[in-house]
């Protein structure tokens, strides 16, 4: 049989967390960020639950390429524009929007022959500092494009640096609105952060919103919010079974490095996982994971294909009983149970958005839809 791990990817949770981006900005119209491959769970496999966005916004031009394979003919917008001129021939051929920030885009727009004018979205640098024009040279850079007989109708967004924190947006959406306050065109401010803090006020919301990690199930605020107080479902379970078990005695030590040391007669419960599967190696002692549905902390190092856990407290755990890694768990007791992924990776000291874009290949992936057969 093949080794007992797989991820599930959930197209009812997927389904659901649009729509409560949905609920925050009910008068806006979505762009479903899926760069990544989906924040890792795979284009293909998300598709389904989240169709009902009213565009797909990404990165490279063959994850375009894909959606479009897949029949969706709604508007695709590349969330860094083109990273040359001759990108711009494949716009043309899919249909794709395409941010500008920065003068080469330009360049390359008015130099571009093409039947059809581009949809853009400008982008502003409110103190991200990534990508965008300046608030001083937004105006030039809007009354080029306007001019311009490429390009159909300009948009104008900028990206929220703060907007899960207590530093807010006002002093970003302040610049924004001073320097575009006259300038014609939709307007695009909202990452999943900016949605569920700051949304309720139709100056943020905009025109379109960008949920990103919240469509995946994770909070973008962890640990001030989990992702249960949004009304936010894992669109991603992590799940393996117990491989083998150790009956050890105080003074025994577990995995490299001898890096845990027992300080009583433990039993330990190996676990099919590790970091070749993107599991995080730094991973400290008391990490949960779900042993049929109970936690239980991991102790030693995680190696590349295994992880220990403690079972002293589960004396009906056994080879073979099902290990939630994160995401939803198994029914205990009559109820559902779950791992956050934010928890998992708080442990870790990093973020829910880099385990699930952190999956390896070699793990088993599968759908999950209840409403077919």
């Amino acid at each position: 049989m093949p080794r007992p791990l797989e991820a599930l990817i959930h197209i009812d949770a997927l389904h659901h967390n649009l729509e409560r981006a949905r609920e925050c900005a009910p008068d806006a119209r979505i762009w479903a960020v899926v760069k990544a491959g989906g924040y890792g769970h795979g284009l293909k496999r998300i598709f389904e639950g989240l169709r009902a966005a009213d565009g797909f916004a990404l990165l490279d031009i063959a994850e375009a390429q894909k959606l479009r394979d897949m029949a969706w003919r709604g508007p695709i917008l590349l969330l860094e524009g083109v990273f040359e001129a001759r990108d711009l021939e494949w716009c043309s051929r899919l249909g794709l929007w395409h941010v500008v920030h920065c003068d080469e885009q330009i360049d390359w727009l008015a130099a571009h022959k093409t039947e059809w004018p581009h949809r853009v979205f400008l982008k502003m640098n409110t103190g991200m500092n990534r990508l965008g024009f300046t608030p001083h040279a937004f105006r030039s850079a809007w009354a080029r494009l306007s001019a311009l007989s490429q390009v159909d109708e300009v948009s104008l967004m900028t990206h929220f640096s703060d907007a899960d924190g207590p530093k807010g947006i006002d002093h970003q959406l302040k610049t924004f609105q001073t320097h575009s306050a006259d300038l014609s065109g939709e307007r695009s401010l909202c990452n999943s952060a900016g949605i569920l803090r700051h949304a309720a006020n139709p100056d943020v919301r905009g025109d379109w919103i960008r949920p990103g990690v919240m469509l995946y199930g994770a909070s973008p605020d962890y640990p001030e919010h989990d992702a249960a107080y949004w009304r936010l479902q894992p669109a991603m379970t992590l799940r393996t079974k117990i491989i083998g078990i150790q009956h050890i005695e105080a003074g025994d030590t577990v995995g490299y490095g001898s890096a845990f040391t027992a300080s009583k007669p433990m039993r330990i419960g190996i676990l099919a996982c590790g970091y070749a599967d993107g599991y995080p190696r730094n991973a400290p002692e008391g990490t949960p994971v779900l042993v049929g549905g109970e936690r239980a902390p991991i102790i030693g190092r995680v190696s590349m294909d295994m992880i220990n856990a403690d079972l002293s407290h589960l004396p009906h755990a056994v080879i073979g009983t099902e290990v939630t890694l994160w995401g939803q768990g198994p029914e205990h007791k009559g109820l559902a149970t779950q791992l956050p992924i934010d928890e998992v990776a708080h442990h870790c000291g990093t973020i829910g958005y880099e385990l699930m874009c952190a999956l390896s290949k070699r793990v088993s992936i599968l759908t999950v839809n209840p409403h077919q057969g």
